[in-house]
């Protein structure tokens, strides 16, 4: 039986911007010179009689062309930020170990984890709503703050037990 290959059930749409040559699509190029157009096009609409303004009151300027929309707040990376700082909290507080029951604190892995942390909001910068950045930020200040507090209890700790030995050991 021979198909008919213009009767596909599905189609595939190329959407990049460049060739594999590096150079814009003339579609994408299309695209730039209307986006491009649509602020002119703006400009060029007759703006509201000074009249038509309430007295001593003037119209408010209009937006910048080059204003960026604010990202749309996603589900998803607020799953992904909590998922990461609850890790680094179970790290810092300590999770039990199944073979021998004791409760293991990591530190140097939550430092880790507050690292990845970091770099997501460094990579991310200027791309985030604003909830998503605030809360972001939020967690990483509080997990700093408890990786500090938790890095000079141990520093404490071991300055403690290398005191203790150190005394056992002249008698």
């Amino acid at each position: 039986m021979a198909h008919d290959k213009s009767d596909s059930s599905f189609r595939v749409i190329d959407r990049r911007l460049f060739t594999e040559q590096g150079e814009l699509r003339p579609e994408a190029q299309e695209q730039v010179q209307r986006e491009k157009e649509a602020p002119a096009a703006e400009a060029a609409k007759p703006a509201a009689s000074p009249s038509a303004a309430p007295a001593g009151k003037t119209a408010a300027p209009a937006a910048p062309a080059e204003e960026k929309p604010v990202p749309a707040r996603s589900p998803y990376f607020d799953l992904l930020v909590r998922s990461l700082a609850n890790q680094a909290a179970m790290l810092l507080t300590g999770i039990q170990d199944p073979a021998t029951g004791q409760t293991m604190v990591d530190i140097e892995g939550a430092r880790e984890v507050i690292d990845m942390l970091d770099a997501l909001r460094e990579k991310t910068r200027g791309n985030l709503a604003p909830e998503e950045d605030k809360m972001l930020a939020e967690m990483l200040g509080s997990l700093k703050f408890s990786y500090l507090e938790m890095s000079k209890a141990a520093a404490a700790a071991a300055a403690e037990q290398g005191a203790g030995r150190g005394s056992a050991s002249r008698r």
